[in-house]
Formats: C-alpha cells, structure tokens, sequence
C-alpha cells in the first residue's frame, strides 16, 4: 500500500486533492493528535464521491474553523458533503451550519433537536422540565467517513483540545483509522443515522438562521483564519511531525495492520437508543461486557469516565477472582473535566482495589511533548480496552451509565494481536508514575497515591492535587442518586 500521508500532501493548498490506492482491510490507531487531525485532512482531500461527518461536538475554534473549511473545499470540488451533529453542541453554531447548509453539495441535519432552541441552551432547559426528558440522551457517535472506503472513529471531537492545539489544556486520546470491510460498515451505521426521524434537516430546525450571502462571508472567514498567524504553527508542526507520514503507509515500520476478513467488527448502538426504545441486546454495552467477560488473562481499560456500577463492578472482581489481571487508567480527580463522574466512580473504587484491581488516575499535566501552543495541563479522553493480547476496542464508548443506557455509542473490536499490542503499550504509557498516580489501598477506608510529579516518588493520601471545592462537589456527588445520569 503506498505512502497516503505525507508532508507534501499535508502542505499543499486545501482545494488539491490527495489521491489513496485500494484499499485492502487494514486499520491504524493513532494517539497523537496532530496525527489525527492530519488523517482528516488526508481523507476530505482524497474524496472523490462522498464525505460524512457525524459527531457529539464540532467547535468553532482553530481546528475546527480549519475542518471546516476542508469540508467546504470538497464540496466545491462536487463532492456529496453531510455533516450530522447532535443538537446540543450545535446550539449557537446556527449561522455557520446554516450557511454551509446553502452549497449545493452540502447537506447539514440536527439529531435530536429541541422544539425550543431559539432560546438557546436555555430552552433546551426549559423543554426538559416540561416533559423531554428525551433530550438527556444524545448522540455521542463520531466518525469521519470517505467514499465508504476508509473511516476514522474513535474517542476525538472536533475541537482545538483534541489535536494537541489548546494552550490551556489537550485530551488524550485515540482514534482509529479502519479502511476496507470496516468502512463500509461505519457508512452503513451512518447511513442509519441519517435516515432516522430525530435526524432532522437544519432547515426544519432553524430557519431564522439561513441569511443571503452565509456561505460566501462564512468562506471568506475561514481563508482568513486559515492564513492567520496563529494557524501556521500547527500546520508548521503537521509537516514536521514524524508519524503522519506513517499511518497508513505500507512501508516497514509503519502502522497500518492489515487484517483478515471478520477481524474488525463495527459495533452501535441504534439510533432508537437516543428515544429510549432500542432492544438492549442490540446496543453496544452487551457487547463490551461480553469481551470483558470473556477474558482468560488480561483485562486492560482505558475510560476517562469510568463508574462501573454493581453489574460492572461485579463483573471485575469476578475476572479477578479467576485470576485474570485487570487494570483500569482513568481520570484523577484533580484531571478529569466532569467532577461529578469522579464522585460516581469513587463509591466503587475501594471495592474494585480490594479484589486486587490495579487502578491508575491520569495526573493533571501537560508533559506530552505534542501541543502545537503549549498546553499547561491534560485530561485523559481515550476510550479502549485489550483483552489477552488479541482482541482491541476503540470508540466513543465510557465505561459508565451515560454510555450503557442514555448516549449512542460506537466503536470497532479488532482481532489483531499487533493492535492489541499497541492498545497495551498505551495502557502502560498512561500508567507511568509521571502520567498517572497508582490508587493502593493500605487498610479499610484508607487510600494512598503513588506517583512521581516531579521526576521523584511519592505517596500521599486523599485525593492528590485536587482543589477543596472539587473534593467537596465530588463527595456531594457519592450521596446523591444521580449514577444513572454520569
């Protein structure tokens, strides 16, 4: 398979196209988020039919602005764009989407949208105290998808904090580039989506935001922001960062893994989900405690929101108890960006510690060596599981109530011992004492962290580098009966 990512491709101007060979079955994992913010570019130029986007949230910030604009390059070049976005992060975008919406090649839907939304977040408040209850459950789902061919899922949004572009703060996480079989069963899980009646055309939704002359003002301020100051260091960093050109290359040392037929199986939860009447077999939580629930040595977990609840919990000590090694990385309190969460999962981590579950929590910090502006701190956003060193996960999946019963998920198993490998060695990066403070349990009620911060090891006791206001509200959190909510 020849080079598809290179710097050459990555520095030409957005309206050339970047052409892709066949593609045989194969899939990529990529944790840098320069890498995966280069692959979708790579796909948007080498679309030749189609381009379709779904996602939780898209921002209007640098990398957003420049997604953007990529999407709008290839729908000039007459090819079908469809961009689907769950409506809670679309509130106040109106005007963008709308303009967008106008080129002929584009087509922009709402997925479960409020009545109300002309007043904003504040209506989507006030429809759910009035009765839509089923506006709690959202479209969690992301996918970059071209021609059907080759697809990106994962865990990433669109947003700055995803690509290693935020000053403040980046998410770590992964996606996965599936190409072949695999990509066309994410066209099809799209496909579903699309055509479901909560997927509703942005016409129909907001109206008052279509104004003559959008999309020519909303082309103009993309070329504009594209070629401002602040967006050429990151396309600076996308030419010299050394792992674009490798990630769908078939060259030695590169990594794509090509598969066998059935290796990779695209896994959603139906849209029905998102109104609360979609068959629970057919979802994706089954699927995710029937891997765990078969494993015979090793059970690795990757989830920035983890509350396992009693059947997860259960499920855990019981691989335990058979003697299967099971290690959970997740957020410190300290790092994660949903307090509440934390105070779900604490109710259960003394319990998971004392069925000899190792735990680690991700250390709030920065030192990655990948952010384009300098980050100043991170928070783990990875989603993934490696299973006895030959089954993988990736997705959008968070081991926790939201995820098994509220939000629509999706993510790809692989039966592939090199991606395994590679899901194990990013358990173990996340775990290292300077990531990442490893939970022990010293006596009944009484927890330590070890870690090394500073480049020395440590142990302290209560929740290490959180604020009181953080430890109060995630305490608060513990009592109150919200679980089903996190």
């Amino acid at each position: 398979m020849s080079e598809v990512l290179t710097r050459e491709a990555l520095r030409m101007t957005p309206t050339e196209a970047v052409p892709l060979p066949a593609h045989e079955d194969g899939v990529a994992l990529m944790r840098e988020g320069l890498t995966a913010f280069a692959a979708r570019v790579a796909l948007a130029r080498a679309a030749t039919r189609s381009l379709d986007l779904q996602y939780y949230a898209w921002h209007g910030d640098l990398t957003g602005g420049l997604l953007a604009r990529e999407a709008l390059r290839v729908a000039e070049r007459g090819v079908r764009v469809r961009l689907l976005l769950d409506d809670m992060y679309a509130m106040g975008r109106e005007r963008m989407l709308a303009a967008l919406d106008t080129h002929p090649h584009i087509e922009v839907r709402l997925f479960n949208a409020t009545r109300w939304r002309m007043l904003g977040p504040p209506g989507m408040l006030l429809e759910m105290l009035f009765g839509g209850w089923h506006l709690d459950r959202r479209m969690h789902n992301k996918a970059w998808i071209m021609d059907g061919e080759a697809a990106i899922l994962g865990g990433r949004n669109i947003g700055d904090e995803y690509f290693d572009a935020s000053g403040h703060f980046n998410f770590r996480d992964l996606d996965l580039v599936v190409l072949g079989r695999a990509a066309a069963d994410t066209q099809a899980v799209f496909e579903q989506y699309w055509n479901h009646r909560l997927a509703r055309p942005l016409r129909k939704v907001s109206r008052a935001a279509y104004r003559p002359g959008g999309l020519r003002r909303l082309s103009a301020w993309l070329d504009t922001a594209c070629a401002a100051p602040e967006a050429q260091p990151f396309f600076q960093r996308l030419g010299e960062h050394p792992a674009v050109a490798s990630v769908l290359s078939g060259e030695a040392g590169s990594r794509f893994i090509p598969v066998g037929p059935g290796a990779v199986r695209v896994v959603a939860d139906p849209p029905d989900k998102a109104s609360g009447k979609a068959p629970g077999a057919a979802c994706l939580a089954p699927a995710i405690l029937h891997a765990l629930h078969g494993a015979e040595r090793e059970a690795l977990l990757i989830s920035p929101y983890f509350v396992p609840g009693r059947i997860g919990t259960t499920l855990l000590e019981g691989l335990a108890k058979r003697g299967v090694r099971v290690s959970v990385v997740t957020n410190s309190l300290a790092a994660t960006d949903v307090v509440a969460v934390h105070g779900g999962y604490a109710k259960y981590r003394e319990r998971l510690l004392a069925a000899g579950i190792t735990i680690h929590e991700l250390m709030p910090t920065g030192d990655e060596g990948a952010s384009v502006f300098g980050s100043r701190g991170a928070s783990l956003h990875s989603k993934a599981l490696a299973i006895d060193g030959a089954l993988g996960f990736v997705g959008s999946f968070n081991m926790d109530p939201r995820s098994a019963a509220l939000n629509t998920e999706m993510g790809a198993f692989v039966r592939a011992p090199n991606l395994a490998a590679q899901l194990r060695e990013e358990h173990d990066r996340l775990c290292d004492p300077a990531r990442s403070w490893r939970v022990t349990r010293e006596a009944p009620g009484r927890l330590a962290w070890q870690g090394a911060p500073e480049g020395q090891m440590l142990t302290v006791h209560g929740e290490p580098e959180a604020s009181i206001l953080r430890r109060v509200l995630a305490r608060i959190t513990r009592w109150l009966p919200v679980e089903k909510k996190l």
